[in-house]
C-alpha cells in the first residue's frame, strides 16, 4: 500500500536521514531510491527552508516523547534537475523497534496553489470590499478595495481579528455573532433591516452592507465577507425621504386650499346668483332688456365659476381614498354607457365592445375615465353624424392598451398635447359645452395607474384614444 500510493512517503530518524521512500518519491523527486538513502532530507528543500524544517526536527529531537500529533508544514521542494514546486509537508512521530522516527509526507500542492493564485486574482478584481476571515476570526485575505474602505494598508489587517473594523460601541458584541454563524454556516445577507457600519482606520465610520459566504479550504471553514460602501446610497434615500416629506406637506397644503377654495369660493358665488334672482324678481320690472341682459350674463359667469371650482376639486380628489382591487374592465363599461344613458340615446349612439381584461385597479377613477373618453365621443361630433364608439385591449409587454375610438371630428395634430392640460379648450363654448377638464382627469387617473395616455387623431376623420396600464404597478 504504502508503494503504490500517489503521496511520496519518506521516514526520517530524529537527526534527518532518510531511512525509507517509497516509489513515488521517486517519481516526484527523479532520485533514485540509492541516493536517497542516507542522505539528509534537507536535500530535498531548497536552502531557503532548511533553517525551517531543521528547527522542527531539533524540537523533535528534543522532546520526542511528548510529540504525538502530527505537523504540517507549507513550503517548496526542489527535484534533483533544480525545479522547485509548492508542497506541503506533513510531519508525523512514528515508533519502530524503540527507535523514534518521522513519516515526512510530501503532497505536490501546484495545483492547488494555481487554484488559490486564481481566487486570490478573482478577490483582487471585485468591485467590492473582500475580506477572508478563518474560523478563529482573524483576517486572512483582503482586496484592494478593503484597503481603499477602510483606509488600512493590508499587512496592518492580516492576522487581525475582524472586530479592528467593527465599531466599538458593538465590538464586544461582535464574537458572539460570529460565532453564530459559524454554527449554521450559510450564505446569507448579515443585518438584515439594521443599520451596519464599519470603523476606518482614521476613527470614522462608513454604512456598509455585507454578504457572508462560507467557504471550504484546505479542510478549515472560512468566511468570505463582501462588503459594499453604501454612503452615497444612504444621501440619496435621505434626500428621498426629504424630498417625499416637504411633498406629503406641499399635497396637504394643496388640499387644504382647495377645500378653502371649493367652499369659500363657491358660497359667495351661490349668494350672487340667490341675490339676482331675488333682484329680478323683486326690481326686475325696472330694468330695461339690456339690464335684464347683463344680469343673465352674471348669473352665467358665476355658475360657470362654480363648475371651475367644482372641477378643480374633483381633479384634487382623484385617487385619494380609492384602493387598487381586481375589477373587471366589462362591468366598469357597462356602468360608463349607463352613467350616459340620455346622451347615448339622445345621440344614438352605437358602440362596439371588445372581451376587456379584469386588471387591478381604481373602480371609481377607471369608470370616470371611460365615462370621460365616451362623453367627448358623444359631444365632438358632427350634427349630420351618429356617434359609432370602438372600445377594445391588447395585451403588450407589461401590461393592457386600451382604445376608444370615435367617428367624431378630429384633432389637429398640433393641439394632441394641448387637450389634457386642465382647462383647456379647443373650441367657443359656443359650439361645444364644458369647461375643459375631462381629459385632464383621465390622464391624472391613468398615471395613478403608473400608465400613460395619448390620442391618434385626424381632423374631420375621429380619434383614437389610447391608455397603458401596466399588470404590475
Amino acid at each position: 500500500m504504502v508503494e503504490s500510493s500517489p503521496i511520496a512517503l519518506i521516514q526520517i530518524d530524529v537527526q534527518g536521514k532518510v531511512v525509507f521512500v517509497n516509489s513515488y518519491v521517486e517519481t516526484l523527486f527523479c532520485y533514485n531510491k540509492g541516493e536517497l538513502l542516507g542522505q539528509n532530507i534537507l536535500l530535498l528543500l531548497p536552502e531557503r527552508f532548511h533553517s525551517k524544517l531543521s528547527l522542527f526536527l531539533q524540537t523533535f529531537q528534543n522532546n520526542v516523547e511528548k510529540l504525538e500529533e502530527k505537523s504540517k508544514i507549507a513550503l517548496f521542494a526542489v527535484t534533483k534537475n533544480g525545479e522547485e514546486f509548492p508542497v506541503e509537508v506533513i510531519l508525523s512521530p512514528l515508533v519502530y523497534n524503540n527507535n523514534s522516527l518521522v513519516l515526512a509526507t510530501f503532497i505536490n500542492i501546484t495545483e492547488r496553489g494555481k487554484a488559490n493564485e486564481q481566487f486570490r486574482l478573482v478577490v483582487e478584481s471585485a468591485p467590492n470590499a473582500i475580506i477572508l476571515v478563518d474560523s478563529l476570526g482573524e483576517i486572512v485575505m483582503i482586496n484592494k478595495q478593503a484597503e481603499t474602505l477602510f483606509g488600512y494598508h493590508r499587512k496592518e489587517l492580516i492576522g487581525q481579528k475582524m472586530e479592528i473594523l467593527v465599531p466599538t460601541r458593538i465590538k464586544d458584541h461582535h464574537p458572539k455573532l460570529r460565532r453564530s454563524f459559524y454554527t449554521n454556516a450559510k450564505a446569507r445577507p448579515m443585518g438584515a433591516g439594521r443599520d451596519l457600519f464599519g470603523l476606518k482606520k482614521d476613527g470614522n465610520e462608513v454604512p456598509i452592507e455585507i454578504g457572508l459566504n462560507p467557504l471550504e479550504k484546505d479542510g478549515e471553514t472560512f468566511v468570505l465577507a463582501s462588503i459594499i460602501d453604501i454612503t452615497e446610497r444612504k444621501k440619496s434615500e435621505d434626500a428621498i425621504r426629504l424630498y417625499n416629506k416637504r411633498l406629503e406637506d406641499k399635497n396637504k397644503e394643496l388640499e387644504q386650499f382647495t377645500y378653502i377654495a371649493s367652499h369659500d369660493l363657491r358660497e359667495p358665488l351661490n349668494s350672487i346668483n340667490s341675490l339676482i334672482e331675488l333682484f329680478i324678481e323683486n326690481e326686475g320690472h325696472k330694468l330695461g332688456a339690456e339690464g335684464l341682459k347683463q344680469l343673465e350674463f352674471i348669473t352665467k359667469s358665476s355658475t360657470r365659476m362654480k363648475e371651475l371650482v367644482k372641477g378643480l376639486l374633483d381633479y384634487a380628489r382623484l385617487g385619494k381614498k380609492s384602493e387598487f382591487k381586481p375589477i373587471d374592465f366589462n362591468e366598469v363599461v357597462e356602468l360608463a354607457i349607463n352613467d350616459l344613458e340620455i346622451s347615448v340615446k339622445d345621440s344614438e349612439a352605437r358602440f362596439s365592445i371588445e372581451k376587456l381584461p379584469v386588471l387591478e385597479a381604481m373602480e371609481m377613477e377607471i369608470r370616470l375615465l371611460f365615462q370621460n373618453l365616451i362623453s367627448n365621443a358623444i359631444k365632438y361630433q358632427a350634427a349630420d353624424h351618429a356617434p359609432e364608439i370602438n372600445i377594445s385591449a391588447k395585451k403588450v409587454k407589461g401590461g393592457w392598451n386600451f382604445a376608444v375610438s370615435d367617428n367624431g371630428i378630429g384633432i389637429p395634430a398640433d393641439q394632441k398635447e394641448k387637450i389634457f392640460i386642465i382647462f383647456q379648450r379647443l373650441h367657443g363654448r359656443n359650439e361645444y359645452d364644458g369647461i375643459g377638464i375631462g381629459l385632464s382627469h383621465c390622464r391624472k387617473i391613468v398615471e395613478l395607474h403608473d400608465g400613460k395616455i395619448w390620442v391618434d387623431s385626424e381632423l374631420n376623420n375621429g380619434s383614437t384614444f389610447y391608455f397603458f396600464i401596466p399588470v404590475n404597478r
